[in-house]
């Protein structure tokens, strides 16, 4: 099973694993990439930077859930239907990027970020973004 690395920005010493099954990706075995919110990585040095990678998804939203959601906020409360959507949708989103970044070559992704918006009015697009690098262990 791949593993996918993800750095935690409060603890700069400690790189946190999750298999790529449990973040979501379910594709079988992948190399490792290390995705990191910070400019560097302890422990590694950028070999070569590859330049931008993204992964980008839009999804619409059912009436239901429009219905409920719309409910809820009246009474108040976690809307837990929308919130599994955006959990789906950026895994969905952050497998695309960690796609695109071992297509050209790279074992790391630096400055990571999401960036949420609406879509036309009609759903959420939700795009993973950062640099893809090739790192080398110090």
């Amino acid at each position: 099973m791949g593993v996918l690395r993800m750095h935690c920005a409060r603890s700069r010493s400690k790189l946190w694993t999750m298999s790529i099954d449990e973040y979501g990706g379910g594709q079988g075995p992948r190399p490792d990439v290390i995705v990191v919110t910070t400019n560097d990585v302890p422990g590694y040095r950028v070999q070569e930077v590859l330049g931008e990678v993204f992964g980008l998804t839009v999804r619409s939203r059912h009436l239901g859930s429009q219905i409920g959601a719309g409910l809820k906020s009246m009474v108040g409360g976690e809307l837990r239907g929308l919130t599994k959507t955006l959990v789906q949708t950026r895994n969905q989103a952050m497998e695309r990027l960690v796609e695109q970044a071992q297509a050209r070559g790279a074992n790391g992704v630096l400055a990571f970020r999401f960036d949420v918006t609406e879509a036309a009015d009609v759903g959420t697009e939700v795009c993973a973004y950062g640099t893809a690098v090739v790192l080398a262990q110090e």
